[in-house]
């Protein structure tokens, strides 16, 4: 036996002790353990499932409110995009709150306020690039003795909090406290040019931390969002894995000219999910600095659009899979992969599922990173942009089918009477239209204000991603369905790059984002007279059976928007039900699948969102029960039992109603 084995065996044979005599299965995803909730996923594959089944079909109609925890007070202002999901952990609920992204200890019972921690950083934390959004939640560690909550800030330092008190741990860093913009390996960034606002994931006592930049990096020399492992105990940094690779390293033959240099972003913004027994940690990896222009970067660029797996233990590449090669799409990996044991032709498969924005679910055996079902190289479409030389080919999966519409043509218009569909076809021969991976064009290029874009650059899917049936294998997932414009500009006020993304005649948008269009009257959309300009259904949610590979079902996320079905143009019309554009968290239990419509804030439509939260037959999509929130549904939903009740916990808020947490249970 080698020296690599024996010492692999000393490190992997205690840990397979504990999880043989606790009863933890050796494989697999079972979901939240113990009644509890002790990962932002539910478990560290990211599940969001668990086992609990006091609130099923037959009573999930008497749901009432237990108690409402409200962040009012939590910052200069109230915050109305609460995406957090707390973690339970003892009777105890930890979540983040406020534009400050304050860490509270919540009593799980009776909604009690125990404890809170507020990091005070001044400036370099009011200049954070993640906002609005309050963090979106906090990991949790133990060791059988001591916990530990650990909590990423808005200005980018990594803190141990005492679980039990508050207070930071101060062995741990300095005083409890790790500077995140030392040990980059690059030079230390400017205030606002980096941060985080998904929890870190705890892997085998080492925590694995990502980045999120300004999504409109000034110029191409822009900082990196490389991931970092610390320990958990000391807060030293254990490794770097370096996303835009460094000469010597794989990958670094990928970015052409020598852009790895300078090129920046490349982060993990969304969070992450591990396989504990394996000890690997999944980074789902953002496009490379400039969303929707990459002549400064030519190359296929790893590990840009990418899933990653690293041990956990050492930051050593597993396997990888390129999503997209040299995205030009802002089609970055928003959101967590998804753990899940599957059978598929009789095989048993440890897999790991990664929705994307581009609405496809690109499944792999997580052990080895070989695709379960073949994904093919296909041609698409190349741009005629100056200096961009787009990949003459992307990776399609020839399973599952995607779960919302990909690509724009004349059939996809909205066409509920014939006036509609012709100023449907209208507004349309303004741009150009086209399959998925149309690359963005210059606008104003033979008299186009750029192409229409479906999946748009927000998806498909985003950060509230998917959850699975650890029972049924069966996958479930939010969409929108709502096209946008992607095209480039020279605009040497807003950035030193050749182009970059923006429209003709469009106005500035607040926050550093992309200019915006004025919208026309109506439902404050693109289509004739503010109606949608697609087909519904405009949000959707979709089961899809990871044992086969086919769609199980798929139902609209809620009912018809007001402004559709009063429209004038739609005077006698039976319009179907459409779902809103938005994209809810989703939670699944051993008895039902929950979601509401989404917070209807953020990177979608004026007409999304809405405070219903539904229960809903995990086989077949059918409604069993609607409850109506007091505000919009913000963040992931999560479930307990403490003292033999379930609950369900979810962030609220919406325009007019500041955040808070909401606790539903049965009488």
């Amino acid at each position: 036996m080698s020296r690599r084995a024996i010492r692999f065996l000393a490190w992997a044979l205690p840990l397979l002790v504990v999880l043989v005599w606790t009863g933890i299965p050796l494989s697999g995803q079972s979901g939240a353990r113990n009644g509890e909730w002790r990962y932002y996923g539910g478990d560290a594959g990211s599940t969001k499932y668990s086992p609990l089944d006091q609130i099923n079909k037959d009573n999930v109609k008497d749901l009432r409110i237990a108690w409402r925890w409200k962040a009012d007070n939590f910052g200069t202002r109230p915050d109305f995009n609460y995406q957090v999901t707390p973690l339970m952990v003892g009777g105890v609920v930890y979540a983040t709150a406020g534009l400050r992204r304050d860490v509270v200890a919540i009593d799980g019972a009776t909604g009690e306020t125990l404890w809170m921690f507020r990091f005070d950083e001044g400036v370099r934390g009011q200049k954070a690039p993640i906002r609005p959004a309050a963090g979106r939640g906090v990991a949790f560690w133990t060791d059988g003795r001591e916990e530990r909550i650990l909590h990423v800030t808005p200005g980018y330092h990594l803190i141990a909090l005492d679980a039990k008190s508050g207070r930071p741990v101060p062995s741990f860093g300095s005083d409890g406290v790790v500077d995140l913009y030392e040990g980059l390996d690059r030079p230390i960034p400017q205030d606002g040019q980096i941060g985080l606002n998904s929890p870190p994931i705890v892997v085998r006592d080492v925590v694995v931390v990502g980045a999120a930049m300004q999504a409109l990096a000034p110029s191409k020399d822009f900082v990196a969002g490389f991931v970092r492992g610390y320990d958990v105990r000391t807060g030293k940094r254990v490794w770097i894995f370096h996303t835009i690779p460094t000469p010597g390293e794989f990958g670094n033959d990928t970015w052409e000219n020598d852009s790895w240099r300078s090129t920046g972003n490349t982060g993990v913004w969304g969070p992450m999910a591990a396989d504990e027994e394996l000890g690997y940690v999944y980074l789902p990896v953002e496009t490379p600095t400039n969303d929707l222009y990459g002549g400064h970067r030519p190359g296929n660029g790893l590990f840009g659009e990418s899933l990653v797996c690293l041990d956990a233990r050492t930051g050593k590449r597993i396997w990888h899979f390129q999503f997209i090669h040299h995205g030009i799409w802002d089609y970055d990996i928003p959101t967590t992969p998804n753990l899940i044991d599957i059978t598929v032709n009789g095989r048993r498969i440890r897999a790991v599922a990664q929705v994307t924005k581009q609405a496809f679910t690109y499944v792999f055996d997580r052990v080895t990173g070989q695709p379960v079902w073949p994904i093919e190289e296909r041609p698409v479409p190349q741009s005629d942009v100056p200096g961009e030389k787009t990949s003459p080919t992307q990776p399609f999966p020839t399973k599952p089918p995607a779960f919302d519409r990909q690509g724009v043509g004349l059939d996809d218009l909205i066409d509920f009477t014939p006036e509609v569909k012709a100023e449907a076809l209208k507004i349309a021969s303004q741009y150009k239209l086209g399959p998925l991976f149309t690359p963005p064009i210059v606008a104003g290029s033979n008299g186009l204000r750029g192409v229409l874009m479906l999946p748009t650059l927000t998806g498909g899917a985003n950060w509230q991603g998917a959850a699975v049936d650890s029972e049924t294998g069966l996958l479930y997932v939010a969409s929108v369905t709502n096209p946008a414009v992607a095209a480039v500009v020279k605009d040497p006020g807003r950035s030193s790059m050749d182009y970059v993304s923006g429209q003709l005649g469009a106005r500035p948008a607040a926050g550093g984002a992309p200019a915006t269009p004025a919208l026309p009257e109506g439902c404050g959309l693109n289509g004739p007279q503010g109606l949608p300009l697609v087909k519904p259904p405009w949000g959707r949610i979709t089961a899809i059976d990871l044992n086969t590979g086919n769609l199980a079902w798929m139902v609209p996320n809620g009912e018809t928007p007001d402004c559709v079905k009063n429209h004038p143009l739609l005077n006698g019309v039976n319009v179907p039900k459409t779902g809103k554009p938005e994209r809810p968290g989703i939670m699944v239990t051993k008895a039902l699948v929950f979601a509401g419509e989404g917070g209807g804030l953020f990177a979608v439509p004026p007409i999304s969102g809405g405070p219903m939260f539904r229960a809903y037959d995990k086989k077949t999509g059918e409604i069993v029960f609607e409850f109506k929130l007091p505000g919009n549904q913000t963040g992931i939903p999560m479930t307990y039992m403490l003292n033999g009740k379930q609950y369900i916990v979810v962030a609220v808020g919406a325009r007019s109603q500041p955040a808070e947490l909401v606790a539903l249970t049965l009488p």
